[in-house]
């Protein structure tokens, strides 16, 4: 199984909870089954990330500040949507939209899409996650990477996006052997692509890989043209399901 390493198979157990980060369905009005979904009683959510107009707009969203109301009211946590750009986005753009973020929609946390992964990045993200801290008084920051970062990155967020793509790349990727000094909460995965079929290997790739937050949808980005992650998946049900009675492999 060319998903494991030698020292990550020895160190994760096969027995953790998974939950779900939703990395930010559509706008509510034209994704309004997915928002409502998120609110159904037993559904493992973790967060749920908030893009109201590729950030937080120009003005309070009265559909937005809604969805996330009935979220919040729920008990889980919201995440304003950064578009870090790789680090090329200033530090005071990203300030300023965090402020709105959090002045309109009370949201409980960041998630930094595109975070940078190389180590002469590190400094002005955390820069910018001990401003974003300061503002929430603590709160909740996501690292959205993509891929495995630089390990000091660990140190910076609470949780780090170490996969987000395809099924195809998935299947066979393998986990950084630095990951395993760190627990599954730590770390979060996002698959696209994946076929029905294919729900329980998508698993137990993330089991024993250690990442246990998780989000999989068998939508694709055709061709990079179309957000998977803005429509709920087709077996959203049955992931739900086989979640919640707690899979084991």
């Amino acid at each position: 199984m060319s998903y494991l390493t030698r020292a990550a198979t020895e160190s994760r157990s096969t027995d953790l909870g998974l939950g779900f980060g939703v990395p930010g369905y559509a706008h509510p009005l034209l994704a309004p089954l997915e928002w409502g979904g998120l609110t159904r009683p037993g559904t493992p959510l973790r967060w749920v990330a908030l893009n109201v107009a590729d950030g937080p707009g120009t003005r309070p969203d009265p559909h937005c500040l809604e969805a996330a109301g009935r979220l919040r009211n729920g008990g889980v946590r919201v995440l304003g949507h950064l578009d870090v750009t790789y680090g090329a986005r200033p530090f005071g753009e990203l300030v300023s939209e965090a402020r709105r973020y959090l002045d309109w929609y009370r949201v409980d946390g960041f998630l930094l899409d595109r975070c940078p992964t190389e180590r002469t990045a590190l400094p002005e993200i955390r820069r910018t996650a001990a401003a974003l801290r300061g503002l929430l008084g603590g709160g909740h920051l996501v690292l959205g990477h993509g891929t495995h970062p630089y390990p000091g990155y660990v140190e910076t967020g609470d949780q780090l996006v170490t996969f987000a793509g395809p099924w195809g790349d998935y299947r066979w990727s393998q986990v950084a052997e630095w990951t395993a000094e760190y627990p599954p909460e730590r770390f979060c995965h996002f698959v696209h692509s994946v076929p029905r079929r294919h729900l329980d290997e998508a698993l137990r790739v993330a089991r024993w890989q250690g990442a246990s937050t998780i989000y999989f949808t068998d939508r694709t980005d055709q061709g990079g043209s179309v957000d998977p992650w803005a429509s709920l998946p087709g077996y959203w049900d049955d992931i739900v399901s086989r979640i919640g009675t707690g899979v084991s492999e």
